[in-house]
């Protein structure tokens, strides 16, 4: 594993001092070293404090990541593993991949267009199909 840092995007690296590990056992696929070994990881990032994240990226981060955060940190935990060290590495990249979607800026907004006349008479004749197959389950017309 790098111990410069943890990539995210571009030039974002979020220094390894910043990043903060816990590690208790896991349950689920280990045989007999899954009552021994402390395989889960809680990998934590302060993100409200971090010096690491540019100031507009964090702002779009915080508002984003509201409902995941606790006092501006994020925890992510991996434990899908049997070995700590896999279990490191995937934390780390959910870490990644959350905080890069976190990050994105948003894309353009839509400019509204007209349906085509293709398109309309499409919808149309599909109306008068699904309009004749409702007739036929009706009361024979006498």
């Amino acid at each position: 594993m790098p111990e410069d840092g943890l990539p995210v995007r571009g030039s974002v690296v979020l220094a390894e001092r910043e990043l903060r590990w816990r590690f208790s056992r896991a349950s689920g696929p280990g045989g007999q070293g899954v009552n021994t070994t402390d395989s889960r990881v809680e990998l934590s990032f302060d993100l409200a404090r971090s010096a690491s994240v540019p100031a507009h990226l964090r702002e779009r981060a915080l508002a984003r990541l509201g409902g995941q955060l606790v006092d501006g940190v994020l925890t992510v935990v991996a434990a899908e593993h049997r070995s700590q060290l896999r279990n490191r590495g995937a934390a780390r990249e959910r870490l990644a991949a959350t905080l890069r979607a976190a990050m994105t800026s948003d894309p353009p907004p839509r400019r509204p267009t007209r349906p085509t006349a293709a398109s309309r008479r499409r919808r149309l004749d599909d109306k008068s199909r699904r309009g004749a197959v409702k007739r036929l389950r009706g009361r024979p017309q006498v």
